[in-house]
């Protein structure tokens, strides 16, 4: 699918991380693990958030109503809990952007990801 924003892209994927915690969460559940935690998302993208958090369409989203529908469903649900992270401390940007050697070296730190090669 073509997006026509970066915001409309991140919300779809928001939509996406939702339907996989969803079935996750099912899969934990049949397996007698019942699990009554909102299931927090992390997002980097404030422009998504906003989306999710107004319950007024603009012109802007009427392409992605469905998937707002979806998301502000389970955000109201408490099922969901979306939170801010800033780009700089954003996991996922090690295996989806070309980084420079510090901030390389920072992020597979907060992964725990150690040199075990590296002289002592």
């Amino acid at each position: 699918m073509v997006s026509r924003s970066s915001a409309e892209a991140k919300y779809r994927a928001m939509a996406r991380a939702i339907s996989e915690v969803l079935w996750l969460r099912s899969l934990l559940h049949s397996l007698g693990i019942d699990y009554s935690e909102p299931t927090r998302l992390f997002y980097d993208n404030q422009a998504a958030l906003h989306i999710a958090a107004n319950p007024v369409f603009h012109e802007r989203t009427k392409h992605i109503e469905i998937d707002c529908y979806f998301v502000r469903e389970h955000i109201r649900s408490r099922m969901i809990q979306t939170s801010h992270v800033p780009t700089k401390l954003q996991l996922a940007d090690i295996f989806t952007k070309a980084l420079g050697r510090d901030r390389f070296c920072f992020l597979l730190g907060k992964l725990g990801i150690r040199d075990h090669h590296a002289p002592t």
